[in-house]
């Protein structure tokens, strides 16, 4: 029990020795979701999610999202899944800038507000566990397609003083996320801890998210989840997003 402890212990420190480092200002956001899952027998279940993402120091709303996904279990500890989520992201203003001869900014060029749009993502995941004793260890590999469609927006041209479409175009991005996670079955308590680390990989790693939270189950049905969440971008070009400090809360209910 001691050297369960200690194992934890030292596992959440690692996660956290990244976080201590930065120095610079990061963005805060709450995420929330709404799930239910049905086992349609011992190897298929089925389930949907809904989730709502703040951004601006949890000021602006970020993206909403809605997802079904099916697994299947394979073998004792092997899981695989497929999954489809439409996305509805509020993309951040964006400003361009005149420049003199020195390399200046001499006065705004263009001004898009922020605007609306929607997103399609397809996804296809592996996953092992292995328990050790009251210990589990599990990794997911998920391969992750996202498509954006094209879209027309308004931008204000100061250098004539009037509004213009403009066109963003279409963009399709793969990405391999690889998920490593410990969590630990509590004696006597409903609440079970975990810690996860997860990095996102575009023929480079693009992100990776650092996570503590613990689960607390009521019965075989209810399932609330509370968690703390740091994303580290290192080499996002798709979506934007800034390093990020998150609070996460869940609920699951199982039938």
């Amino acid at each position: 029990m001691k050297y369960m402890k200690k194992l934890l212990f030292a596992s959440a420190l690692l996660l956290l020795m990244p976080l201590m480092a930065q120095a610079q200002h990061d963005d805060f956001g709450v995420w929330y979701s709404l799930g239910a899952e049905k086992k349609v027998n011992k190897q298929l279940s089925i389930g949907a999610e809904t989730e709502f993402r703040t951004r601006n120091d949890s000021k602006t709303a970020d993206r909403w999202s809605i997802g079904v996904e099916a697994d299947y279990k394979i073998i004792k500890g092997v899981k695989a899944s497929v999954g489809y989520t439409f996305l509805y992201d509020n993309n951040g203003e964006s400003l361009s800038y005149n420049y003199d001869n020195t390399g200046a900014v001499a006065s705004l060029n263009n001004w898009r507000p922020s605007y609306w749009g929607h997103r399609h993502r397809v996804t296809a995941s592996l996953q092992g566990s292995k328990s050790f004793g009251r210990l589990g260890l599990s990794l997911r590999e998920r391969w992750q397609y996202t498509y954006r469609p094209e879209k027309t927006v308004q931008r204000y041209d100061f250098d004539n003083g009037y509004w213009e479409p403009k066109s963003i175009k279409s963009k399709a991005k793969n990405v391999l996320r690889s998920r490593l996670q410990l969590d630990y079955d509590l004696p006597n308590w409903k609440a079970d801890p975990y810690a996860s680390v997860e990095l996102s990989n575009a023929w480079n790693i693009q992100k990776i998210r650092y996570t503590l939270g613990a689960d607390w189950k009521i019965k075989k049905t209810h399932t609330f989840s509370f968690y703390y969440r740091y994303q580290d971008i290192r080499n996002d070009d798709f979506d934007g997003e800034p390093d990020m400090h998150i609070i996460g809360v869940s609920y699951k209910f199982k039938f």
